[in-house]
């Protein structure tokens, strides 16, 4: 399956933890991110990771663009809604093309861990079946 990750900067180190601790369900499925949540990503979990560009110079619609054809299965977007900054990639349109295609998206960690296990159990195995 094809998963998608992004973080706001005050997230990126949660997500780096969040892809250490369950490399083991990750390593099986292609990963997207973008640009600077990507490298991070490689850098500290080994994982092998589909760069877009960074968020505020177009890959949150990299991201949108592979939402909207059906090419994600999952999507981990840990945003920071208290400390927002203006050049951070903007959640709101990505959850809403998520909500019209119909691909489960997590917004926090305890979602995300819930998706993954699930993931690993088979839960999402339905996404292949509508592909």
């Amino acid at each position: 399956m094809n998963i998608a990750l992004v973080a706001h900067d005050s997230k990126k180190i949660l997500m780096e933890n969040l892809c250490i601790a369950y490399r083991h369900i990750l390593s099986k499925h292609t990963i997207f991110a973008t640009g600077t949540t990507g490298l991070l990503i490689e850098e500290t979990s080994n994982l092998i990771v589909n760069k877009h560009l960074a968020g505020h110079l177009g890959g949150e619609q990299q991201l949108g663009t592979q939402i909207a054809n059906n090419e994600v299965d999952l999507v981990i977007f840990l945003r920071d809604p208290v400390a927002h900054k203006d050049y951070e990639p903007e959640a709101t349109s990505v959850f809403r093309l998520c909500d019209v295609h119909n691909i489960p998206l997590a917004s926090n960690l305890a979602t995300a861990e819930a998706l993954l296990l699930a993931l690993d159990r088979g839960d999402l195995d339905w996404r292949t079946i509508m592909q």
